[in-house]
């Protein structure tokens, strides 16, 4: 029976295990501090700090980077096999488009037809739409930012690494050598031993030191060189990173713009606001409010009015007829400058505290249980009481503000 063993040379096999286990004894006197080593110089030891602190950061930047864009840790770790394996990963519904899709089911069981449904189907098309940003940010910011580091961790910082630990074995086998030297001098003058005599033995640990020295110096400056290239790498990271923040700021602008189309399809589905007609002409603001300046340029027989999708004018009876039956509630006021209380119905949109202003009032004949008899000086009218104030003057009189 023929086995066909491996070739190899016992020889150099012998010699490997030699040197393994004189750096391990050279490691460990270091370590007892009971002889010296080889320094690096200064600025390979700057060199190989910024380095480590280059790895260090780089893995930490990168872990944060995947934790915001995939925040699941199981998701991660699934992505990282599936990506080691050269599998395509898996796609999953984000919560986004969870929400998207129960927001849609509920607005068809509530009713298309009905505001809350419609509401809510609109708002889940936008989550939809929000989602779908959300996973084109993700693999964008994969591609652009954390692949690259990664790739840098995985190819330029293992061949760094590799290199420094062979620069170390190099360093180790010089050290020894120098000791080995430094014993076979010390050996000088006294008789042979083993048939081998100081001198011979002086000679080859001489031949030793300057053939690791060689290598030591060698491996030096090739780990000098891949140092070096770190500042190239950063300057390439830097370039991923503007390319995050680019990708960053256009998925957000994304998601405003959805949010903004969904507000103002939103506020197309509201009922109408109410505003106020001043004779007939618009008038900005919440029906509730009046400013003085506007109020002294109404004529004496001015009616003001509350109307939510079209124009009257209040001096008509016709016209507060059709309001009454389309539902809308007309307030007769008269030409007062200030209304100092506002309805519940309305927003507050500016502050209404430096326009009060005081007008006599007077109960109506007959007495109505909404309105009062206001008048200021040639301007009279009617008032809603939820509008006014009721004060006590130092005649007696009753006022209000």
């Amino acid at each position: 029976m023929n086995i066909n063993l491996p070739n190899f040379n016992m020889k150099n096999l012998v010699k490997e295990a030699g040197s393994t286990i004189s750096r391990v004894v050279q490691l460990t006197e270091e370590k007892l501090g009971t002889t010296e080593r080889t320094e690096y110089d200064i600025h390979f030891q700057n060199l190989a700090e910024r380095a480590d602190l280059t790895k260090s950061w780089t893995e930490k930047l990168v872990r944060d980077t995947e934790t915001v864009l995939i925040p699941n840790p199981q998701n991660r770790v699934e992505d990282y096999i599936f990506e080691k394996i050269e599998k395509s990963k898996p796609k999953r519904i984000s919560n986004l488009e969870h929400l998207a899709l129960d927001m849609i089911e509920a607005g068809g069981d509530f009713g298309q037809d009905m505001p809350y449904g419609q509401a809510l189907i609109k708002v889940g098309q936008a989550e939809q739409k929000l989602g779908q940003c959300e996973h084109d940010f993700i693999a964008t910011s994969g591609i652009c930012f954390t692949q690259p580091l990664r790739k840098f961790l995985d190819g330029e910082m293992k061949t760094i690494s590799k290199e420094r630990g062979l620069l170390e074995t190099k360093r180790l086998d010089l050290d020894a050598c120098k000791n080995r030297l430094k014993k076979a001098r010390s050996m000088l003058g006294q008789q042979a031993k083993d048939g081998i005599s100081p001198e011979a033995v002086f000679e080859q640990a001489e031949r030793d030191l300057r053939v690791a020295q060689a290598e030591f110096d060698r491996q030096s400056e090739i780990t000098k060189l891949l140092l070096d290239g770190i500042s190239t790498s950063q300057a390439s990271h830097l370039r991923h990173l503007h390319a995050f923040i680019q990708t960053q700021v256009r998925y957000y602008k994304q998601c405003g713009d959805v949010m903004d189309q969904l507000q103002r399809e939103l506020a197309k589905m509201q009922p109408g606001k109410p505003r106020l007609r001043i004779n007939s002409e618009d008038v900005d603001g919440p029906p509730s409010i009046i400013s003085a300046q506007s109020c002294d340029s109404i004529p004496n027989d001015t009616a003001l009015a509350l109307d939510s999708d079209y124009g009257y004018d209040y001096d008509q009876q016709h016209d507060r007829d059709q309001d009454n039956e389309a539902g809308y509630q007309s307030i007769d006021i008269g030409p007062v400058k200030a209304l100092t209380h506002l309805l519940e119905d309305f927003e507050i949109e500016f502050d209404t505290s430096a326009i009060t202003t005081v007008i006599f009032v007077t109960e109506c004949s007959p007495v109505n249980e909404d309105y009062m008899y206001g008048k200021q000086g040639l301007m009279k009218g009617l008032v809603p009481r939820a509008f006014v104030e009721m004060l006590d003057d130092e005649d007696g009189h009753e006022v209000t503000h």
